[in-house]
């Protein structure tokens, strides 16, 4: 069996399982999908914790790159193939790093942009509401 083939039967039966363990009875109070509820607070504090992970590891991940180089050169240059692996390492790091930076910025913009949306539509709402009452004060 190949990886991905083996990497979609472990997803599958790991939804599987998820799936299996929420309660059929949406009025049992297990913790079911309809007790589920999310703030803007909540949405702002992740997108926040996104942003300090982008941060933080901006700055730590890629100190080691310029000793890397010199040292892969140098281990190159004496006639070791441990240079060519440790240069294979940093860049195989730096892609993955990158692509890590690339999400924490992707998360925080948009559950950013989730919250101003949900503000606009929640005062959408407010004001369809109010517009909608008002021929009662006319009456």
């Amino acid at each position: 069996m190949s990886f991905d083939e083996e990497w979609s039967q472990a997803r599958s039966e790991s939804v599987a399982m998820r799936l299996n363990s929420v309660p059929t009875d949406p009025g049992g109070g297990g913790g079911g999908p309809s007790d589920y509820k999310v703030t803007s607070a909540d949405l702002k504090a992740i997108g926040n914790e996104a942003q300090e992970l982008f941060h933080w590891f901006e700055r730590d991940a890629f100190h080691a790159g310029a000793q890397t180089d010199t040292a892969s050169t140098s281990l190159d240059g004496d006639g070791f193939r441990t240079g060519s692996a440790m240069w294979t390492m940093w860049d195989t790091w730096r892609g993955q790093a990158e692509t890590l930076l690339s999400a924490c910025a992707h998360i925080h913009n948009h559950l950013e942009d989730t919250v101003i949306s949900h503000t606009n539509h929640e005062e959408v709402l407010v004001t369809n509401f109010s517009m909608s009452t008002i021929d009662k004060h006319f009456k």
